[in-house]
């Protein structure tokens, strides 16, 4: 019955309007001339009033002529706008905009084929003058980026079609660039175009927009575990075939040539050290080594969550159903006194770092969920505070980063060496007062702004220099405790108070 109403309005409307197709505006089209076909697009200023101002703007100053399709994934999307397209440096393709953004408008609008939105970065509102259209329906982009429109000509799915199909290189841009070149974009009169389609209003998702943490948070009691996985992504508890296969697997939306992968294998210590295991696997990646199937990008040993661990960044070529994948992965092995934790994040290479922050985070919110938690003490406040409060600013700044092995080497000074003496622990205990005043708020602050934690970990990137001085008071003595760490406050206060106040002072009497 629904279908017949559906026939019985479009027949109406075939009657009443003529060549109209469904519209929230009976003014503006956009038509983007290509050397393949010409594209064009019927906005929706109700759904995204800014964005359709911003796009029309865009392409009445001129701005899309001359601009390619740089990134072109036949399946899921073909994208444009960026004016550093029209340079032949491909390094910083994908990466500009028009010098400012626009706030999303996140409508319910359905990432079906045809539908034109908005690209932008991690932040929501980072929206420029990038765009995408959508080959085939990719329903897990909704709500997530501003659709502002959709291609509405038999010509414009054409050309989709052929940019989609051209040949790519690295990155997904094309071997051609002048195949999916914009040679000019242009502002029309809808009555100027005679062969549009007939088309409905787009399909939308019926349940409200809510704000989303961007985690759903897994917790297993049978494998003693929780921690936060992706919201959206698809968890599985595959079966446990051997130690080393998997016992948790949160598979994402394909974006590139495969699936992002995130794994939890738990396998017990049986006497074995990190070393030992570290060692293990490094005999089974030797011979993938030696074909040079396998790159190692970097190794080293880090604290995670108070208990050591050892990360591994690599990528290599891999083969599934007779194709090759360039892929990347990140290994982390946390050790406990029982049971080795390790999780692992693979990627195609291109869009490897798109989704490595969710990962980290992941790692970051695992838990033993029987591991007590630890009592708070005046000597050691500075841990436990962590736990029981909203965490060190430092450590979260710190965390999975070069930084993070400083840091744990400077909590050993504070355990082993400061606290030895009786300065130091009043110090300390002066200092965690004064410190986790503040400090849970900030590290909040960095779990949800990345570009805030970056700014963060610059910050104090100068402090830690400054307090590895204390690994020269290596007997703990009450006098070299007290001149070392004299010698650290008088540095970090000229860092920090006394160089910006001149500076200020400067750029004031010079203006």
């Amino acid at each position: 019955m629904k279908k017949i109403l559906i026939l019985i309005s479009l027949s109406i409307l075939l009657i009443n309007f003529g060549n109209q197709s469904f519209a929230q505006s009976d003014d503006k089209l956009v038509i983007l001339h290509t050397n393949l076909g010409n594209i064009v697009i019927e906005l929706f200023p109700n759904d995204a009033p800014n964005h359709v101002q911003n796009f029309i703007k865009l392409v009445e100053d001129g701005f899309y002529d001359g601009i390619i399709f740089h990134r072109i994934i036949p399946g899921f999307m073909i994208q444009g706008g960026d004016p550093n397209t029209k340079d032949g440096d491909q390094s910083i393709w994908g990466t500009g905009g028009p010098g400012y953004s626009v706030n999303a408008e996140f409508n319910t609008i359905e990432h079906d084929r045809g539908i034109v939105s908005m690209a932008r970065a991690q932040d929501p509102n980072s929206a420029g003058s990038q765009f995408f259209i959508v080959h085939k329906d990719s329903n897990f982009l909704d709500q997530q980026y501003t659709v502002f429109g959709r291609i509405v000509t038999e010509e414009s799915f054409a050309t989709l079609d052929k940019i989609a199909s051209v040949k790519t290189g690295e990155k997904d841009i094309p071997v051609n660039t002048e195949q999916v070149k914009i040679t000019k974009a242009e502002v029309v009169n809808r009555s100027a175009v005679t062969n549009l389609l007939q088309l409905s209003e787009p399909e939308r998702v019926t349940t409200p927009i809510t704000t989303s943490s961007g985690f759903q948070r897994y917790e297993d009691k049978t494998l003693d575990i929780e921690f936060d996985a992706p919201e959206g992504w698809l968890l599985q508890q595959p079966e446990k075939t051997n130690e080393n296969s998997p016992d948790v697997v949160v598979v994402g939306p394909r974006i590139g040539p495969i699936n992002p992968v995130i794994s939890l294998t738990i396998s017990n210590v049986d006497g074995k050290t990190l070393d030992d295991l570290i060692q293990e696997k490094a005999k089974l990646l030797d011979d993938a080594l030696k074909t040079g199937n396998l790159e190692i990008i970097s190794q080293e040993k880090s604290i995670i969550n108070e208990k050591e661990a050892f990360i591994t960044n690599a990528k290599g070529i891999f083969q599934s159903g007779g194709e090759s994948y360039n892929v990347q992965f990140k290994e982390i092995i946390i050790s406990t006194p029982k049971k080795f934790y390790i999780f692992s994040y693979s990627n195609g290479i291109d869009e490897f770092n798109d989704q490595l922050s969710k990962f980290d985070d992941s790692v970051n919110s695992f838990k033993i969920i029987s591991e007590p938690i630890k009592e708070i003490k005046s000597a050691s406040a500075s841990v436990e505070a962590e736990e029981k409060g909203g965490g060190c600013l430092i450590a979260t700044a710190a965390y999975g980063s070069e930084l993070a092995p400083q840091v744990q080497q400077l909590r050993e000074i504070r355990d082993n060496t400061i606290l030895s003496t009786q300065s130091g622990t009043t110090f300390m205990t002066g200092f965690n007062q004064f410190y986790y005043s503040f400090s849970p708020i900030v590290a909040d602050l960095e779990r949800e702004n990345p570009l805030f934690k970056e700014a963060v970990k610059l910050a104090i990137t100068p402090m830690l220099s400054t307090l590895s001085i204390m690994t020269l008071a290596e007997d703990g003595s009450e006098i070299e405790v007290l001149g070392f760490g004299l010698s650290v406050l008088v540095l970090n206060f000229g860092m920090y108070f006394v160089i910006p106040t001149i500076a200020i002072i400067k750029i004031k009497n010079k203006f």
